[in-house]
């Protein structure tokens, strides 16, 4: 490994890190401020620093922007109590399990275009930490992992309710990983590709996936192979999307942790740190998930409308520096929008009961997702 791959790579997973772990707290602030705004009521508003201006003190709130630094330092300070009955142990093993996988998941997903380096002539950097050929598989195969940490919590806290919340979070991820998997196949048949970074490359150059048009000199462009599919992408899109809730353990869909039957599920025995590491991991799945959704169906980096093949190097394919960085910004829009979405579905949409979140997974999408790779494997082998 020369010098420019280990630095870049270093600063690489520096960014992707950063971006994660910043959005955690915003996700946390805009749940706070949306879910107020569909209740009518004000949400946090009022956390600041007192200050004193042209002689006039002054709260310095900025919008309630202060909250999720205040419950850091909350949690942070909150005493760490650990029940004499759970086995320590896993107890403590149990929110790593959770947190980790949603930061390792985030490696393999391109947030920006392939850049040329102004400083290193002749070098192009793609901004993703890992530019793997199996992207989707390896997330899957990563996320996956997040169950034992909610099982093992569950067990580790020797108490009924964490119990069931532990058993329940198993079969429920367990059948929502299937319909997952399933609902992206036509996608991948689609594009004919498992490299994240090319698939958005593909979508700067055609349109989004379900965009499917791109501005040429001739004016827009539509391929009518994909109109065809479209259908399909957009049966895939759902899948994905609902099953994604029930993935992240999110609203309606969040039976583990139901209040209203588990007291809180498989973190009711945690505190301090321990529970900001299950709630921390919780929106840092949210937040990979919406990056995954954003790059297999909107584009990933891309503007709308092929607008990039006006700014590509033709040459190289690559973009200059400030394209790229421009780029990061429409990305991370796009996940933040997505964001939001899940947050409106939770302060929308009622809870579903357990039996009803099996039979959508069971009945439902498992039979749907695979009538819908059939179909799209059936035009792709007819149109080409």
């Amino acid at each position: 490994m020369d010098l420019f791959t280990f630095l870049s790579s270093s600063v690489m997973v520096l960014v992707v890190f950063t971006i994660v772990l910043t959005l955690v707290p915003i996700s946390v602030y805009l749940e706070r401020r949306v879910s107020a705004v569909i209740q009518d009521r004000l949400g946090p508003n009022r956390v600041g620093l007192p200050l004193t201006l042209f002689g006039a003190k002054k709260d310095f709130h900025l919008f309630g922007l202060f909250q999720p630094a205040a419950d850091g330092i909350k949690l942070f300070l909150k005493e760490d109590h650990t029940p004499a009955h759970v086995n320590k142990f896993y107890f403590i093993l149990a929110p790593a399990l959770v947190m980790v996988p949603a930061l390792l998941s985030a490696a393999v997903i391109p947030f920006g275009s392939t850049m040329d380096m102004p400083f290193f002539e002749g070098r192009q950097v793609q901004l993703a930490v890992a530019n793997v050929d199996i992207g989707p598989l390896l997330i899957f195969a990563i996320a996956s992992l997040t169950v034992y940490g909610i099982v093992i919590a569950g067990w580790a806290s020797n108490s009924r309710y964490p119990f069931l919340g532990g058993v329940r979070s198993s079969a429920q991820m367990i059948s929502y990983e299937i319909c997952l998997g399933l609902s992206i196949i036509p996608v991948l048949l689609y594009f004919g590709d498992l490299n994240l970074g090319r698939i958005a490359d593909q979508q700067s150059r055609d349109g989004w996936l379900l965009l499917p048009i791109a501005f040429g000199g001739d004016g827009p462009v539509v391929d009518w192979r994909t109109l065809l599919l479209l259908p399909t992408l957009l049966i895939a899109f759902i899948i994905f999307t609902v099953s994604l809730f029930a993935e992240t353990n999110r609203a309606p869909f969040d039976l583990p942790e139901c209040e209203t039957e588990l007291v809180s599920g498989y973190h009711t025995e945690y505190s301090s740190m321990k529970f900001a590491l299950f709630f921390m991991g919780e929106y840092a799945a949210m937040v990979v998930g919406s990056a995954l959704i954003v790059t297999l169906f909107f584009g990933g980096w891309a503007l709308p409308f092929g607008l990039d093949n006006l700014i590509r190097d033709p040459a190289t394919g690559a973009f200059p520096w400030w394209a790229s960085l421009m780029h990061m910004g429409v990305f991370l829009t796009k996940v933040i929008g997505f964001i939001v979405f899940f947050i409106w579905v939770r302060w929308t949409v009622p809870r579903f009961r357990y039996d009803q979140l099996m039979k959508l997974g069971w009945v439902v999408f498992f039979e749907l997702a695979l009538a819908n790779i059939l179909l799209a494997a059936i035009l792709i082998a007819i149109f080409g």
